[in-house]
């Protein structure tokens, strides 16, 4: 495989004749690189007016690598072969460097070239690229690619060091400045040589080592920072240090090589029809995919790309703008930013043991809160930048204070976890190396059975993140207060802060919404699926799920809640298959987006093609029943929900059905549901049988027997 180095844009703000003047002083020997033994010029040429000087050498280097492997090669030292050429008119040097040691086993190749800063004159600019190719070295083909890598990279940033080194030798000696080249000069021109015959030298590069553009620069808003021109295509070497941080020298080549990979690829056409660069990520967001992915430069730029599809297709560039937070969100959410932490990272703070899940999700659906959680991150993203800006530092990530007072069995209910895994899974694929820390506190004995569930879904980096406190622990040494100023503490949490977010609570059952009434016609679905299902009963037409079962003793789970009406839901098990052709068997006069179904068919003999393995269950509306079924054959089962009819119970009709009946509700009812089927040895101690939220309580446990079904169901109200 072949090695490639991009150096960003390295500036000096100095001259390009006295930089020049600098990097002459480097040969023919350097104490400065001890691995530069010495270099010889093989041939020299130099143009008439003097505009135009090549020189050629051999240079010779003391590699440092273990003295076995030198003496296998053969050689002590490594010969390579450089060719500058530098353009006093042009104000430009180009260096060309390749190994001729073992040049037909290791291709190595290297281009350099300083020239005249874009935007002043003044400075002048570094830049350097490499290849490493290792065709074959005596089955050493790995520890060599290794040595010359580590060998290459530790003598990136001396080179620039040297430089300066010189700089400041000549800048001793009262040379700050050298004349350019005009035209009429010999061929013997050079600007020291020009500064010793008489022609003045000023102190024009002091003047102007303070002046500047303000480079680096990104936009103030969203992801996305507008296109640059071709001038200002590269990153400098001190905008890295400033804004991203400190990267080891491969670290930046591969953000350089990443970010220039999406200028190529990301180009639009104009309603001219001339190609035109899109909008790209701004380049704390690419790194933040390359350290999720080790720096490979690959695989992040895969992971990158399927992020930068998934932003388009669902417009989450503008969810910033465009979404706004329902009045059940901003009443019920507990969580809230809150100043910064003491590395200056935007601190975020979660009451996850106030929130109630079922109650959100039932509320809401899982769309409106996965958006919700979106926006969440892309305002985090927004603050690192501001904190960037505010504290004079690089800060790409932010702090998370998840506080558990109040987290038990309801949280732990299974569609709701399935739910929090679903987000996680997404946050993880399109938010990489957004969390710098996660400090939890106050968690209770239940706390390892989330973290069971959900640590397999968190990324290994993200999990290294997590501070976990139980009890009072986060008080004493440390604590919280180790990442936290005593100022900002919260008052929950025995500090003297006071925490605008919400306190959360339990949502009302009379806010629980539909998958129609949920549903957000402004904005474009982020799942495609929900995890609730909803739709409606009438007299007549009952709704029916077939659910396949291929091992004896699964467990069927299910969790519902009537939204209007009553409801009788039944358990079948069925020797014939049912014909799957979905038939609406709505009044016409009735529109819904939810159709139901019928499966068991008016020819079929109760008792001979089809039996009830779960006795009738009445729900009354606003109830919420969560049950569970322990299959004794595999086969087709179906879930069935009919309306309630109340000569169904008893000649007497209660007082309830009388004034049902006597509103519209009773020719209609309507319903949320989930199920799943779950292998018998993973529904023991599962979290279908823990707490549902709206009960409290815990649903009886589960007989597992060779000759006969158990079945259970839990109502809440």
């Amino acid at each position: 495989m072949v090695q490639k180095y991009q150096s960003p844009v390295r500036v000096y703000k100095f001259p390009f004749e006295l930089v020049m003047a600098a990097y002459e002083k480097r040969f023919p020997t350097c104490p400065q690189i001890p691995v530069f033994l010495g270099s010889d010029i093989l041939q020299e040429h130099k143009s008439e007016d003097g505009s135009i000087h090549m020189v050629e050498r051999s240079c010779k280097l003391n590699v440092d690598a273990p003295r076995l492997l030198k003496k296998i090669a053969g050689v002590e030292f490594v010969y390579f072969i450089q060719k500058n050429t530098v353009n006093w008119k042009d104000r430009t040097l180009v260096i060309e460097a390749h190994n001729e040691t073992f040049s037909s086993r290791v291709l190595v190749n290297e281009t350099c070239s300083y020239s005249v800063h874009p935007e002043n004159e003044e400075w002048t600019c570094f830049e350097q690229t490499a290849s490493l190719d290792i065709k074959s070295f005596f089955g050493f083909e790995s520890t060599v690619e290794k040595i010359a890598m580590k060998q290459y990279t530790a003598n990136i940033k001396r080179g620039k060091e040297v430089i300066e080194f010189y700089l400041n030798e000549l800048i001793s000696q009262g040379i700050t400045h050298l004349p350019k080249w005009t035209p009429g000069l010999s061929a013997g021109w050079h600007p020291v040589q020009a500064c010793r015959s008489g022609i003045p030298c000023s102190n024009q590069a002091e003047q102007v080592a303070s002046q500047g553009p303000c480079k680096g620069e990104t936009g103030s808003h969203g992801l996305v920072a507008e296109p640059s021109t071709p001038e200002t295509d590269k990153l400098e070497a001190d905008y890295i240090e400033r804004y991203l941080g400190q990267l080891t020298p491969m670290q930046e080549s591969a953000l350089i090589h990443l970010r220039q990979w999406l200028q190529e690829t990301h180009k639009g056409k104009s309603e001219a029809g001339e190609w035109k660069p899109e909008k790209i990520p701004k380049d704390e967001h690419i790194l933040r995919f390359l350290r999720a992915r080790d720096f490979n430069m690959e695989k992040a730029r895969e992971m990158l790309c399927q992020s930068l599809s998934w932003r388009k297709q669902h417009q989450v560039d503008y969810i910033l703008q465009n979404w706004r937070p329902p009045r059940v969100l901003e009443e019920y959410y507990a969580g809230g930013w809150h100043y910064h932490d003491k590395d200056g990272r935007p601190l975020y703070i979660l009451r996850l043991g106030q929130v109630d899940t079922k109650g959100l999700v039932k509320a809401l659906g899982e769309e409106a809160i996965l958006r919700h959680v979106l926006s969440i991150n892309e305002e985090g993203q927004k603050r690192c930048e501001e904190s960037t800006h505010l504290f004079g530092r690089p800060i790409w990530s932010w702090t998370c204070l998840v506080d558990l007072e109040g987290l038990n069995m309801r949280h732990l209910w299974r569609p709701g976890v399935k739910a929090l895994l679903r987000i996680i899974e997404v946050v993880e694929a399109n938010y990489p190396e957004t969390l710098g820390r996660l400090l939890i506190v106050r968690a209770p004995r239940v706390f390892p059975v989330l973290w069971t569930l959900v640590s397999p879904f968190i990324n290994e980096n993200s999990r290294q993140k997590f501070l976990i406190y139980s009890g009072n622990n986060y008080q004493g040494p440390g604590g919280i207060a180790d990442y936290l100023d005593k100022e900002i503490i919260p008052d929950f949490l025995g500090g003297e802060c006071m925490c605008n977010i919400p306190e959360g609570g339990l949502v009302s059952k009379s806010l629980y919404q539909s998958e129609e009434d949920a549903e957000m016609s402004d904005h474009i679905r982020l799942w495609t699926e929900t995890i609730y299902q909803s739709t409606c009963v009438w007299k007549g037409a009952p709704h029916e799920i077939i659910v396949e079962i291929l091992e004896e003793e699964s467990v069927i789970t299910w969790d519902f809640d009537i939204l209007r009406g009553d409801v009788v839901f039944s358990l079948f098990h069925s020797k014939r298959a049912p014909d799957m052709r979905q038939r609406e068997l709505a009044p016409t006069a009735v529109s819904t987006p939810s159709s139901n179904v019928q499966l068991i068919d008016k020819n079929w003999t109760f008792g001979v093609d089809y039996s009830r393995v779960q006795a009738p269950l009445v729900c009354r509306e606003g109830e919420s029943i969560q049950g569970s079924h322990v299959t004794r054959w595999p086969g087709i089962y179906i879930l069935q929900w009919k309306m309630h009819s109340s000569a169904s119970g008893s000649s007497m009709a209660r007082v309830d059905d009388v004034l049902a009946s006597l509103q519209g509700s009773s020719h209609k009812c309507k319903l949320m549901y989930y199920f799943e089927v779950l292998a018998s040895e993973d529904f023991r101690g599962s979290m279908s049988s823990l707490e549902s939220c709206s009960g409290f309580s815990q649903l009886s446990g589960v007989t597992n027997s060779s000759n006969k079904s158990h079945s259970s169901s839990l109502i809440s109200r």
